[in-house]
């Protein structure tokens, strides 16, 4: 039972049978619009945003599996935003805010990749994120906001998951 191994880099949701895909699965012999359908979908959450697949086929039934990793924390911040890019100064320079509920739907979308055990340490690790980009949180310090979490002022927000 041997597996061939594809990784790529595709813009999330709009994958197509072109490159880098086609090149690199038209020699292993699968239904390259399955893979397609199957990549799009799973990634549509990421539109607009660079995303690695990784595709795994089996040579001798052609069965393949498809794994979405996840964006950098700061890209998806960023893309929730709409800012091009952090602060300089993130001590001195705060350059946007990020509610809590864009902390919670980002720790979400990065759930697997977290070391958190719930959403609520997963907001938690967005917010230390966000004192690197030099972005507040609820319009206060992150660490701020970090202890709020811990003092379980946002429970009704986090716990409704």
């Amino acid at each position: 039972m041997a597996k061939d191994t594809v990784e790529v880099l595709i813009e999330g949701g709009t994958a197509t049978p072109g490159p880098p895909l086609g090149p690199a699965l038209g020699p292993l012999g699968i239904n390259m619009m399955q893979v397609v359908e199957e990549i799009n979908k799973k990634s549509a959450d990421f539109a607009g945003m660079k995303v690695p697949v990784i595709i795994s086929v089996d040579r001798d039934t052609k069965e393949f599996e498809i794994e979405i990793g996840t964006p950098p924390t700061t890209a998806l911040i960023m893309e929730e935003l709409g800012i091009e890019k952090a602060s300089h100064e993130p001590g001195l320079d705060i350059v946007n805010d990020v509610p809590i509920e864009t902390a919670l739907k980002i720790a979400r979308m990065k759930f697997d990749s977290l070391l958190a055990n719930d959403y609520k340490a997963g907001v938690k690790e967005v917010m230390g994120t966000c004192v690197s980009m030099g972005l507040s949180v609820d319009g206060k310090d992150p660490r701020e906001a970090q202890k709020d979490v811990d003092a379980g002022v946002y429970d009704d927000i986090l716990l409704s998951e």
